[in-house]
């Protein structure tokens, strides 16, 4: 263990000189519509793969066409539910992390209702079809504006708590929140520059591959800081407290920290293999990918490595499970996401299923199941509670989902590995082996086992959700003066 290890403990150790007045209304209403935006976002999840195993479920209304709904799942995903989780757990931990009530907690209030009017109005515009077309940026600019009036008072709130820190430290997971912030603040003023042309319409001020290259400038590094960079907050600070146990180095820490926000900038060009990008970039886009493998993994060995001494739990403890699995799946995809950016392999894995699977190993595997452990493990503490009202309800939900998230993987990609070698098959004039609706045929199977997948994981949340309203039905309200918990 690294000699400077101890120093995770700091923050909550430390001598409290005063009683500090924490403000955890916002961070309870945050961690609440986190579970309520999960459910909703995954049942869309669900009815889109049912759709694609029975394309009738769309019943012929236009609202719940496949095309209008995938975006309206992927938003709310990621948005609703990753990002309500987001707000909540970055609020609940620069407060005890640095020994002080939020800074402007009005402007903190703000940040939840500007937040959820946003996801109501993404739900209300999508269906419509009013969207820019842009991958995790579909919605029109009204909206976004919003999101970039909500993200910098977010930032006004998180800076300025850390600004008025009582302990000169910064915590590492503050390191990984602020840098997640200021880099969604600046990804998506940048990708979102559009010219309006009605209420509900807009155009890019991009124009061709320029606009490619700013898309997936944008869009991967949405993946980089909100899907990762952010998680790896809570994760730096949940699994130590969860475990008990400093986290393993935090050295490694710290050096993974400045390799992971240097290098994900620069990997976006890999989503644009063999189009009209410039080749240079395309390959400097992977080069990058290539070197994101090590701080990634370091990132996974730290975590999995603070629980030495400490792995007798996971008898006992479900939510410690969630957070192993969670950091073992964010290894894993760290790791598949390198190898599919070598030209070679992507020339086989783009366009095909695989990628669906890559994509929900990290954010069902890594984000959804990272998320739910720090949720129980915050939920009960918020209010007053020593723990959720039922460990086995949890013990279900962790097995639901972890079987539910393999199957849905696993099937997606032996799809995707089938999909690449039946379209690139020739017989020996030239001609192609499979017609296109041959691999569809061959697909279809797998689809099943996608959405058997997918409803395990909805049952899941399911199970939280009913847990979650146990541990909260009848609590007394808390006092709102808390002195920092200890480690």
């Amino acid at each position: 263990m690294s000699s400077t290890a101890t120093t995770i403990f700091a923050p909550d150790m430390a001598p409290v000189a005063a009683r500090t007045s924490y403000v955890d209304k916002v961070v309870r209403q945050f961690t609440i519509m986190t579970i309520v935006w999960g459910i909703v976002g995954m049942t869309v999840g669900a009815l889109i793969a049912a759709q694609l195993f029975w394309p009738e479920l769309n019943f012929g209304i236009p609202w719940l066409s496949y095309g209008r709904l995938r975006p309206l799942h992927t938003n709310a995903v990621i948005f609703a539910f990753g990002g309500s989780a987001l707000f909540a757990t970055s609020y609940y931990v620069v407060q005890r992390t640095c020994h002080v009530p939020l800074f402007a907690p009005k402007l903190a209030t703000f940040t939840f209702w500007g937040w959820q009017a946003i996801i109501v109005l993404a739900a209300i515009t999508l269906p419509m079809g009013l969207t820019s077309g842009k991958e995790y940026a579909e919605l029109e600019w009204p909206i976004d504006l919003l999101i970039a009036v909500v993200w910098v008072s977010y930032a006004i709130v998180y800076l300025g708590t850390l600004v008025k820190r009582r302990v000169s430290h910064i915590y590492v997971a503050n390191w990984f929140f602020a840098a997640f912030i200021i880099t969604v603040a600046v990804l998506h003023i940048v990708n979102s520059a559009e010219i309006p042309v009605s209420l509900g319409k807009s155009y890019p001020i991009y124009a061709g591959t320029v606009d490619a290259m700013v898309q997936w400038w944008y869009g991967h590094n949405a993946v980089g800081f909100f899907l990762t960079a952010g998680f790896l907050g809570m994760m730096y600070y949940y699994v130590p407290k969860q475990a008990g146990r400093p986290v393993y180095s935090y050295r490694l820490s710290i050096v993974h920290f400045w390799a992971l926000i240097s290098i994900y900038m620069w990997a976006g060009p890999h989503h644009l293999h063999y189009t009209t990008l410039p080749d240079w970039a395309q390959s400097l886009g992977m080069v990058f990918s290539l070197i994101l493998l090590a701080p990634s993994w370091g990132g996974m060995i730290n975590g999995l490595m603070t629980l030495s001494g400490a792995w007798h739990k996971l008898r006992t403890d479900p939510i410690l499970k969630f957070m192993v699995v969670a950091l073992s799946f964010y290894g894993m995809s760290t790791f598949e996401g390198p190898m599919m950016s070598i030209k070679t392999v992507n020339s086989l894995s783009h366009y095909t299923d695989w990628t669906v699977g890559h994509v929900h190993s990290g954010a069902l595997g890594w984000v959804a199941m990272i998320t739910i452990a720090c949720i129980y493990s915050m939920l009960p503490k918020l209010y007053g509670k020593k723990e959720m009202w039922s460990t086995r309800l949890i013990d279900w939900h962790f097995w639901t989902t972890t079987i539910g998230v393999v199957l849905y993987v696993a099937a997606m990609w032996i799809a995707g590995v089938m999909q690449g070698l039946m379209w690139r098959a020739t017989n020996d004039d030239g001609s192609l082996t499979y017609s296109f609706i041959e691999a569809l045929n061959a697909t279809y199977p797998y689809y099943a086992v996608r959405l058997a997948g997918g409803l395990m994981v909805l049952g899941g949340m399911g199970l939280m959700a009913y847990n979650a309203w146990r541990t909260v039905r009848d609590t007394v309200r808390i006092p709102v003066i808390a002195i920092p918990e200890p480690a």
